[in-house]
């Protein structure tokens, strides 16, 4: 079940931190893809939750804060601490929500692992915790996410022999990505759902590509 009164809370609390971030004002998209992927999180980890006995609200919360450091200044480390130091932005608040100590811990340990697996403060690699970075890494193979890649890499900008062997380099590594284990069976169902989905977008990209040039034998 769902405390509304305690996820709005965290949703007004994030929202004033990006409201005040230079560099997400400054780029009103990285904004917006920023709120738009932690909300995805925050649903992915409320069906994990929900499907494995979690507590869904504080599943929720911790998704909703795993990003909030990015209402700072990335410095050169900027990215790989982000988890550590969205952890620290996030305890203070969660001591004011009247979250257990117990729970605290383990929702800060989520949030600070969830980039390289690693925290600044002792901690249990629970199911939970753990589960925040597999809501975050699932969103990263949404279906928006191959427009944004394609786009990002210049793909139409390559000539042909570079977009086949870009396909293949792609495919290649999905399927090295989909054995990828997860910390719950609803996690890893969702995974290899995404995988397989990107892994079946770019077989027919390469099989179209093959086609393209030759008749085949």
């Amino acid at each position: 079940m769902l405390d509304r009164n305690l996820v709005e809370k965290t949703e007004a609390f994030l929202k004033r931190k990006f409201d005040v971030a230079k560099y997400l004002n400054e780029h009103p998209d990285a904004k917006a893809y920023r709120l738009e992927h932690t909300y995805r999180v925050a649903n992915i980890g409320r069906e994990i939750a929900r499907k494995e006995g979690f507590d869904e609200t504080e599943m929720v919360i911790a998704c909703l804060l795993h990003d909030v450091s990015y209402c700072e200044e990335f410095g050169e480390n900027g990215w790989p601490e982000h988890g550590r130091r969205a952890a620290c932005i996030a305890r203070p608040f969660l001591t004011e929500l009247g979250l257990t100590g117990d729970r605290i811990d383990d929702i800060c340990y989520g949030i600070a692992i969830h980039v390289d697996d690693k925290a600044d403060f002792p901690g249990e690699r629970t199911p939970f915790a753990l589960s925040v970075g597999d809501a975050d890494n699932i969103d990263r193979f949404d279906v928006y996410r191959i427009h944004e890649t394609l786009a990002n890499d210049r793909f139409l900008d390559k000539d042909f022999d570079d977009k086949l062997e870009y396909c293949r380099a792609r495919l290649a590594r999905l399927n090295e990505l989909i054995n990828m284990p997860m910390a719950t069976e609803t996690a890893g169902e969702l995974w290899r759902e995404r995988l397989s989905f990107y892994i079946s977008f770019y077989d027919k990209m390469v099989r179209q590509l093959e086609c393209s040039k030759s008749v085949k034998d």
